[in-house]
This record gives structure tokens, C-alpha cells and sequence, in this order.
């Protein structure tokens, strides 16, 4: 038979300075050591790769194996960066994506705090200002994102892009008037002051469909390889601007993928339909040295800073 529910016990997620605390009252000279070293190295930043190898050369392997039980090891390992300034060691931790502690350790007194962001930036700006706080520069860029969907989920972290498209896909389902966003961009969208997309015939969603089954039945009746040119002045008589495809079959493709937006939004559709409108005209590249794109160059050694700017511009004449 399992537990009685009696039984049944809800342990606590301990913090990360509570589990520094606990390792430190379990494993005094061993943490001693390896945040001594630490504060021996001077004042400084320190990156993870550091932090474990002062870790290692500090703790004899076998002793490392008694700490294994411990949460001390997990939290150095987790770790992203140390801030030492005698003789305090702070330390930013990171243990799951999206989610990070900081915490800073008195050497001398064995004593664990745990940090808030503002209070973690501070002390890691002693570095530089030392302990004046008179002159202090903050910055708040919270208005510029105030509005903006922010992931909960560890698993989007790295899918930007899918998430925004769920969020934006969402917003559309709600009704018919959550669409005009949509319609009002591929209104706006111009290179250079060269109408793409859309133009001025279309002013509503209604209107916007109405012309995309218009056109879909135009393209049907023609050959998939046949160039914009032959139908851009179809296409324009509709509200159809260039910006849907070269030829006749991706211009079908890229009016089908919309076709379906309008009808019912989903996360994919909304990505691959933003995927094929021609957003992107200038591409900058940087060298840091001096043979970019030249002859006879190969084994040279570099010029010692001079940048070389290539820009590539693209332009969609026929589509």
C-alpha cells in the first residue's frame, strides 16, 4: 500500500543561498578554500570556466567526490559569472534557462546574502566606480518592452520567432477587426517609396479576399512558370502589388498561404506567410582586417583593425 495521505510530506524548493548556507555549515573548509582562492585571485569578474577550474585545483578530487551530495557543487557549476571584491564573492546563478538567483558570500565571516538584480548590478559596478554611488548612471529601458509578450516557458527560450508567431496568431483569432493589423502592414509595406503588396484599392479585409480569390483564379488558368511581368498589371487592377512572387506558381503559393490566414490563423501559416514577404534589402558585411574579397590574398596576415564594409542591396523587380 502507498503513503497515507497523513503521511505525505511537501518539501520546500530551498534558495540558492539557503543551499550555500546548508554546504557551508556541512563542508566549512572545503567552501572556505575554494572562495578564498577566489578573493586571492584580487578583485575582479571571473566566468564559469574559471570559477571551476579555481574549484578543482582548490578540492583534492576525492574530496569533490564528498561534495557531489551537496547542492555546492550544482551551484557553482550553475554559476554563469563571480564578482569578487574582498571579501566578498557574489556570484550570478543560473540553475534553469530564464531564471537566475545571485547571492554574494562574506569570506571572512562565512556569511551567505542573497542579492536583487538592482543590488547585484551595484556591487558588479564597484569594479569600476569603487563605492561611490553618487553619480551613479540608470537607465530604464522598461518602456520600450512594456508591452511586449515575454515566454514563461523555459522551452521558448531559443524559439523566439515560433513563440511571437503563437502570440500574434492568438491575437488574431479573437475577431475579424484583429486582422486589420495585418491588412494595415501589407498596406504600409514599401522599399523606397515602391508600393509592395498592397496598394490603395484595398481598405478592408473584406475587400482584401475578395481580390486574393480574384487573382487566385486569374493565376489558375496560367502556366506555373509564368513570369510576374505577364500578370503584374492583372494583379495591380486588383490591389495586388509586386512582393508575391516571380513567378505564377509562387505567387499562388503566397496568396493561398494568406487565403488560409484570413480563414483560420495558425502559428505555422502566419510564419511561413511572413516568411515569403521580401523584407530584407540591405545586407552589411564587416571584415576585421583588410583582405576581404581581394585576389592574392590568402595567408596574408591582417592589417590590424582596418574594417572593410561590403553592402549587398536586393530588390525584387519582378516579384
Amino acid at each position: 500500500m502507498g503513503e497515507a495521505a497523513g503521511d505525505r510530506v511537501l518539501s520546500r524548493l530551498h534558495s540558492v543561498r539557503e543551499r550555500i548556507g546548508d554546504s557551508l555549515s556541512a563542508h566549512p573548509n572545503e567552501l572556505v578554500a575554494v572562495f578564498t582562492r577566489l578573493v586571492n585571485l584580487g578583485n575582479g569578474m571571473l566566468q564559469s570556466h574559471q570559477i571551476i577550474a579555481e574549484y578543482n585545483t582548490a578540492i583534492p578530487e576525492a574530496e569533490r567526490e564528498k561534495l557531489k551530495d551537496g547542492a555546492f557543487e550544482d551551484v557553482l557549476r550553475a554559476a554563469q559569472e563571480a564578482i569578487v571584491i574582498s571579501p566578498w564573492v557574489a556570484l550570478a546563478i543560473r540553475p534553469r534557462p530564464g531564471v537566475w538567483e545571485y547571492v554574494r558570500v562574506n569570506v571572512s565571516e562565512l556569511a551567505v546574502e542573497e542579492l536583487s538584480v538592482p543590488e547585484y548590478l551595484q556591487f558588479k559596478e564597484q569594479l569600476v566606480e569603487g563605492s561611490n554611488k553618487d553619480f551613479m548612471l540608470e537607465l530604464d529601458f522598461e518602456p520600450f518592452n512594456a508591452s511586449f509578450p515575454r515566454p514563461s516557458l523555459s522551452k521558448s527560450i531559443g524559439n523566439g520567432v515560433q513563440f511571437l508567431n503563437r502570440h500574434l496568431s492568438s491575437k488574431l483569432f479573437h475577431d475579424k477587426e484583429s486582422m486589420y493589423p495585418l491588412l494595415n502592414f501589407l498596406r504600409a509595406h514599401n522599399y523606397k517609396g515602391m508600393t509592395m503588396m498592397l496598394n490603395d484599392r484595398i481598405r478592408s479585409l473584406s475587400a482584401l479576399q475578395g481580390a486574393l480569390r480574384k487573382a487566385e483564379e486569374h493565376l489558375s488558368g496560367l502556366p506555373a512558370d509564368t513570369p510576374y511581368s505577364d500578370f503584374h498589371h492583372r494583379f495591380q487592377e486588383l490591389g495586388l502589388e509586386k512582393g508575391w512572387g516571380d513567378c505564377a506558381k509562387r505567387a499562388q503559393e503566397t496568396l493561398h498561404l494568406l487565403l488560409d490566414l484570413l480563414e483560420a490563423p495558425d502559428p505555422s501559416t502566419l510564419e511561413k506567410f511572413l516568411g515569403t514577404i521580401p523584407m530584407v534589402f540591405n545586407v552589411v558585411i564587416l571584415s576585421p582586417h583588410g583582405y576581404f574579397a581581394q585576389a592574392n590574398v590568402l595567408g596574408y596576415p591582417d592589417t590590424g583593425g582596418q574594417v572593410i564594409t561590403s553592402c549587398i542591396v536586393y530588390t525584387w523587380s519582378s516579384d
